[in-house]
């Protein structure tokens, strides 16, 4: 019965001060709100992302590439298994013409239905074989083998099995292209002969490794043909075992992860991905639950500085300190019963009004086939709600334990609050000169009672803290994806390393015409080295070098032809004479920088490789003929190339661009027999996805045999400039959110703590200070919480901003520090504006008060 009191009481007290009541409930359902909204989200995220990868890569988490008959379906009966699906292994043809060495077979294999259901296959022409003498061609083959087949083609294989001495060889095992520790390289073993019918072609299936020797052709398995092995491919009912469960099955045996599915469960081996992710997810979860704690932990301690005389009195007519800890935690649980229900709606509305807006740009980064969904997780709901709920009692618990174990008397007469010493409220006589009357007073108030207005200190620079915190961390999450964006001339390109001018050139006249293209070009990189003296580099490049005593220094280059009218527009544009730079023997011109530690607006700054402007090189081209003549080239150095050139080549990274520009006439010139160099095709397209579609067509028709590449660059381009769009969605919803946290927080410490100060301020005004007078003193009283919270909140926002950089760098972005400087000067106008209104919205209550009201007033 005597906690239905307390609890009365309690209620009583929260209805009075509805203000400070609904100020904490806001403050619950904000935290509420972030943590479900950011759960939710994570979840959703995951959600996109698992799917999506399953979609294109497979709804299996292990593969077991050269297994038995009996061992599929020992794991098909496996009770930790979910699903199987399982391909016949039916053999090698050996392929001669392969421009791969690595890759000099074709491997053979039969798929069920079942293999079909669960294994994407994605058709760029035709259709899926029927039967089994149909027969599903991979495009890879001619792009990267330079073998060509087309739909309709009709074909022999000689199916044979790959083995080293005894051992039976699989796509798991890479090719044998050499002796080894006495062992003989493989040879393949003829078994049978059987034709084909070529009635599509897809892209590189999913399950097939890189390392694989034998470029993967797809038909329907049939009994007639005696597979070699079989390749299984398992999903567990549980995924998070998957690790345990292949080293347990697998033995001996090999078995393959599906990565690219096991990494958005948080299950893969991929460390970099795995540091970023939950860098960013818990730098994200550490601001909320900061700025939640510190709300509404500071709420319920102004709540006790004003029961404390309420509690003074009821310890004095028998309450235990239980029971008034009971007390506090029922507000608690009160408040959390209404804000916390109210957060999770409000963060899931608000979760699902920000995918709906970003659920389209989503598509186009990554799965366009799959949609973003809102998914709603009960237990991640009654997470966020175990998380609010016990932010909520901590926060209540720590003060009322304090407020219940303060002595009757000092809480009676809460000499425990004001603490009246000559010494510790003493100010200079230069202060009250310079102050006056007004801030004299509000200096003493500051001093007279400094744990209440520690409190509205602390807060201020929590909520700069936070603001700049997650600001910071919104523009360096931004930076990171604005360095994934690349603008360029091109949508689309088509790229070669060896096929023969003269065909590359008919085929040009031929994509060029393609419905949708707008503007074409063509160009060619061949790739060269030079030696020059050190004295002819930079002083800026030189302070760089180790041995200050080098005398010579070597570069990699590469020379850009392009087309002669665009080379001599380039030219025109750098007022430099047409006819020195055209024609045999003309002069070049180049680009030769490398970047700097020094940053510009973010950026790196870069630097010139040489001291002059124009140079005479001696040039090696970079071919397998040891008797490749060097050549004399002028260069004049200039800051720009004219045109984007060709996608880099994996490996070719290095920390300086050395680029010569020169027109397409000088090509013969200068590419030897065996040069190393990249010939290319570049289109603009109103229609990029169209008009790839159509390219790859006559592409095919054509049968090439060389290796080539066609993708569509603009598709590229779009999903990174996406990114920055979803990038910047969440930035914002996230510093709004933690902004109108830090915001409640001011306003229900400051309003609060001008309601404990009524009988004073009261008494202030029934001595006759005038309006103006109360003003002045209270803008002073602003001035000295903006400056304390500054000095503290800048240099701690400073800290946390670096951190925040560091952080993600670790997490693998590649990013440069920014001061957020912006983010500071809003904060410094933000606080003053802040408290200023909040204080005088608290005093023009009280103003409204009667005086003899408020003197007379116990429990103030």
């Amino acid at each position: 019965m005597s906690m239905n009191i307390f609890n009365k009481i309690t209620l009583e007290n929260m209805k009075k001060n509805r203000t400070r009541t609904l100020v904490t409930i806001i403050g619950v359902v904000l935290s509420a709100a972030m943590i479900t909204a950011v759960a939710t989200f994570a979840i959703s995220l995951q959600d996109y992302t698992i799917r999506g990868a399953s979609e294109r890569y497979g709804k299996w988490q292990v593969a077991f590439p050269d297994v038995t008959a009996s061992f599929v379906e020992k794991q098909a009966n496996n009770a930790e298994v979910a699903n199987t699906a399982s391909i016949e292994n039916l053999g090698y043809v050996a392929l001669s013409t392969s421009k791969n060495p690595n890759k000099p077979y074709l491997f053979l294999t039969g798929f069920n239905q079942s293999a079909f259901d669960q294994l994407p296959l994605k058709l760029v022409s035709g259709r899926l074989p029927k039967d089994s003498s149909e027969v599903l061609i991979p495009e890879h083959l001619a792009s990267n083998g330079g073998v060509h087949f087309a739909v309709g083609d009709k074909i022999t294989l000689n199916l044979g099995e790959r083995r080293q001495e005894n051992r039976v060889l699989g796509q798991h095992d890479p090719y044998l292209t050499e002796v080894k520790h006495g062992e003989f390289k493989e040879k393949l073993v003829s078994k049978m002969e059987k034709a084909y019918k070529v009635v599509g072609i897809c892209q590189r299936p999913s399950f097939e490794e890189f390392a694989a020797p034998g470029y993967t052709l797809v038909t329907v398995a049939d009994p007639a043909v005696p597979s070699t092995s079989r390749s299984l491919f398992v999903t567990l009912k549980n995924p998070r075992k998957v690790k345990a469960y292949a080293e347990k099955i697998a033995g001996k045996k090999s078995y393959v992860l599906n990565e690219n599915v096991l990494r958005f469960m948080g299950l893969s081996e991929d460390t970099i991905f795995n540091t970023l992710l939950f860098s960013v997810g818990g730098i994200l979860v550490l601001l909320v639950m900061i700025g939640s704690v510190f709300l509404i932990y500071n709420s319920f301690v102004i709540s006790l500085n004003e029961r404390i005389h309420q509690f003074g009195i009821l310890s004095s007519v028998g309450a235990t300190p239980k029971q008034l800890r009971n007390s506090v935690l029922f507000e608690g649980v009160c408040i959390g019963a209404i804000g916390i229900p109210a957060g999770a709606l409000v963060g899931l509305g608000s979760i699902r009004l920000v995918i709906s807006l970003v659920a389209k740009n989503f598509g186009n980064i990554m799965y366009a086939d799959v949609p973003l969904k809102l998914i709603i997780s009960v237990s991640v709901l009654l997470f966020a709600a175990g998380i609010s709920l016990i932010t909520i009692l901590i926060s209540a618990y720590l003060p009322a334990r304090k407020a219940a174990n303060t002595p009757v008397m000092e809480s009676i007469r809460q000499t425990n609050e004001v603490k009246v010493e000559a010494k510790s409220i003493r100010t200079s006589k230069i202060a009250e000169r310079l102050y006056g009357l007004e801030g004299t007073l509000a200096l003493k108030n500051f001093k007279r009672n400094k744990r209440r207005y520690r409190s509205i200190v602390l807060s201020l620079t929590l909520s700069v803290v936070l603001f700049v915190a997650a600001r910071s961390f919104g523009a360096h999450l931004q930076q990171a994806a604005e360095r994934s964006v690349v603008d360029s001339d091109y949508d689309l390109v088509f790229t070669t390393p060896d096929m023969p001018e003269k065909e590359l050139f008919q085929l040009y006249e031929e994509l060029k015409i393609v419905d949708g293209v707008s503007a074409s070009s063509y160009q060619a990189i061949v790739n060269y080295s030079t030696v020059v003296p050190t004295t002819e580099l930079s002083a800026a490049y030189r302070e760089g070098f180790q041995d200050s005593k080098t005398k010579t220094h070597a570069f990699s280059l590469k020379i850009q032809f392009i087309e002669d009218s665009e080379y001599q527009k380039f030219l025109q544009s750098l007022n430099l004479p047409v006819k020195e730079y055209m024609g045999t023997n003309a002069k070049m011109t180049a680009v030769a920088k490398t970047k700097t530690e020094k940053q510009t607006n973010g950026k790196s700054a870069l630097l010139n490789l040489f001291a002059q402007d124009k140079e005479t090189l001696t040039i090696t081209p970079k071919t397998e003929d040891p008797n490749a003549v060097q050549q004399q080239v002028d260069v004049t150095f200039v800051d720009t190339i004219p045109l984007d050139t060709l996608p880099s080549q994996p490996g070719e990274s290095k920390p300086y661009v050395f680029m010569i520009v020169a027109p397409y006439q000088l090509k013969e010139q200068f590419s030897p027999v065996g040069i190393d160099q990249q010939l290319g095709l570049t289109f603009l397209s109103d229609q990029p996805a169209q008009t790839v579609k159509e390219m790859d067509t006559i592409i095919q028709k054509k049968g090439i045999a060389a290796a080539y590449t066609l993708y569509n660059a603009k598709e590229i381009f779009d999903q990174n400039r996406n990114i920055i769009f979803v990038v910047n969605v969440f930035t914002y919803v996230f510093v709004v959110m933690i902004s109108l946290i830090a915001v409640a927080n001011v306003f229900n410490t400051i309003s609060t703590n001008i309601k404990l100060r009524r009988r004073e301020l009261a008494m202030l005004r029934s001595v006759g200070m005038s309006d103006r007078g109360f003003n002045k003193m209270m803008l002073f009283e602003c001035a000295f919480y903006g400056l304390r919270a500054l000095l503290l909140g800048i240099p701690a926002a400073s800290i946390i901003a670096w951190l925040i950089y560091k952080g993600m760098v670790a997490g693998g972005a590649e990013i440069t520090f920014v001061f957020p400087w912006e983010s500071m000067l809003i904060s410094i106008l933000s606080v003053f504006l802040i408290v200023l209104i909040t204080m005088f919205y608290a005093v023009s209550k009280l103003k409204k008060e009667n005086i003899i009201d408020a003197l007379r007033d116990d429990l103030a």
